[in-house]
This record gives structure tokens, C-alpha cells and sequence, in this order.
């Protein structure tokens, strides 16, 4: 075995103790994860906030109103106008143990560096998590803009 062939099998050893022993179906591939979040980011973008809170996971639905939603998006995005230049800057998964089947289980989120017009110099992060849900199914979890 080559030493370029080592490195490529410790990196996949090392990535799969780092996400566990998980099923196939249950691997997810950051890029689709990006594409995902930026998809997210863009009904925000539009003003479909509340279209995204209505394909939300249910933990979501039920931590927050939809009116809280929207208005808590559209209160933060409100003095910033419109995005000028995004990108991605990191994919995070976690598992998270939690008495609630709702809320239990795995998440991604996606960081993006975004910069608005109306705040020129310099750039905030959004980021947008999603839950995998007890169907099998990653459905948005939440949007943080900071």
C-alpha cells in the first residue's frame, strides 16, 4: 500500500469514527446539504419564509409559531437588503440524545458568509440546519442569521 493509498484509508477511517456507525440510508452528502441550504436561504431571500416553516420537521413546527417565524426572519433580514455575495464555509453534523423522538437525532447545518447591501463592509453567517426525521427524511430544522 502506497502512502498516498495510507492517507486515503485513514481519512476514512477517521471520518467514520467521526460520524459513527450509521446506516447507508442515513448518509448524506454535504454537497446535497449545501444545494439544500442555499435552496433554504433563497425562499428566505423571496419572502417564503413561512412556505419554509410549512416543510419544516415537526420539533421545529412545534417550537415556533409560523407567525414567530416569519416575523423573527423578516425582523433580522429586514434592515440589511438583499444578499450581494454568499458562500458556504462549513457542514457540521451532530447527533443529539433527547427525550423528545422529535427533537432526538441528526442534524447538519450549513454555515454561509454573506454579504448585503446595505451593510457593505462587512459579512454575517447564516446558517441553516436540517433534522433527519424519524421517516428518514431531511426536512429544514431552523435558520440562524448572526
Amino acid at each position: 500500500m502506497n502512502r498516498m493509498t495510507r492517507l486515503l484509508v485513514s481519512a476514512a477511517l477517521l471520518w467514520s469514527s467521526f460520524t459513527g456507525l450509521v446506516a447507508a440510508q442515513d448518509i448524506v452528502e454535504p454537497s446535497d446539504m449545501v444545494r439544500g441550504g442555499m435552496q433554504a436561504i433563497q425562499m428566505i431571500d423571496q419572502g417564503k419564509a413561512g412556505e419554509l416553516w410549512d416543510g419544516a420537521t415537526p420539533a421545529t413546527r412545534k417550537r415556533v409559531t409560523r407567525a414567530d417565524f416569519t416575523g423573527q426572519v423578516a425582523k433580522s433580514r429586514a434592515s440589511l437588503g438583499a444578499p450581494q455575495q454568499r458562500t458556504w464555509v462549513a457542514v457540521n453534523r451532530q447527533v443529539v440524545a433527547d427525550a423528545d423522538a422529535d427533537t432526538a437525532g441528526q442534524y447538519v447545518s450549513v454555515e454561509y458568509e454573506t454579504r448585503f447591501a446595505n451593510k457593505p463592509d462587512g459579512t454575517l453567517r447564516e446558517l441553516v440546519s436540517f433534522h433527519l426525521d424519524r421517516d428518514r427524511t431531511w426536512r429544514f430544522s431552523g435558520y440562524v442569521l448572526r
